[in-house]
């Protein structure tokens, strides 16, 4: 089932989500419903509270990042067919030299800004089936994660930019939050009265 993505200025993306265990109610379910909802967006990431739940769940597939044409071959081998699931994610260390990528964000529809982020992570995670991973990523897959993880941490790439840009960037954020832009996907914006 598609749900609605919660758009910029509701108070769920701020919250610091919480972890959860096997018992969560329906949980297969609602990541079916995730993945559903990404898809339809036309996203690679896709964090609970976006879908207005403050709990630590992402998913992720980076898969159409993999055609990208400025990416070396084993970037594109990287990227394709990257699907996972992040339950109770913690990023233990983030390293190297922070590089600009240009980041968008589906409860952000139509802004798009570089943003400073640092090359590799390691991350600790349940899956799907509890199981638990750690692991290390770069590039790209880190990129996303790390843009999923700082949802979970209540953090929008907004958030990143200089307070110049965030000032350039305010009534267009406003218009968001208030429903005034035009999306090809299901959104709840928190400043009007009915959501769409």
């Amino acid at each position: 089932m598609i749900l609605p993505i919660v758009a910029y200025g509701d108070p769920v993306l701020r919250k610091v989500a919480k972890d959860i265990t096997q018992e969560y109610p329906k949980l297969e379910e609602l990541i079916t419903n995730m993945w559903d909802t990404m898809y339809n967006a036309h996203g690679v990431g896709l964090a609970a509270p976006q879908i207005g739940l403050p709990i630590r769940l992402f998913v992720v597939d980076t898969t159409p990042f993999s055609d990208d044409e400025d990416l070396t071959k084993e970037e594109q081998d990287a990227l394709n067919g990257f699907k996972k699931v992040f339950i109770n994610a913690k990023i233990e260390t983030e390293t190297g030299k922070e590089w600009d990528f240009n980041e968008g964000c589906l409860s952000i529809p139509d802004i798009r800004e570089e943003v400073k982020r640092k090359p590799e992570i390691t991350i600790q995670y349940l899956d799907e089936n509890f199981n638990p991973h750690s692991e290390t990523y770069d590039g790209l897959l880190a990129r996303v994660i790390q843009h999923e993880y700082d949802h979970i941490e209540g953090i929008l790439f907004t958030d990143k930019l200089s307070s110049l840009k965030k000032r350039l960037l305010k009534n267009r954020l406003d218009k968001i939050s208030k429903g005034k832009i035009d999306v090809e996907y299901k959104m709840k914006f928190p400043n009007i009265k009915k959501g769409r």
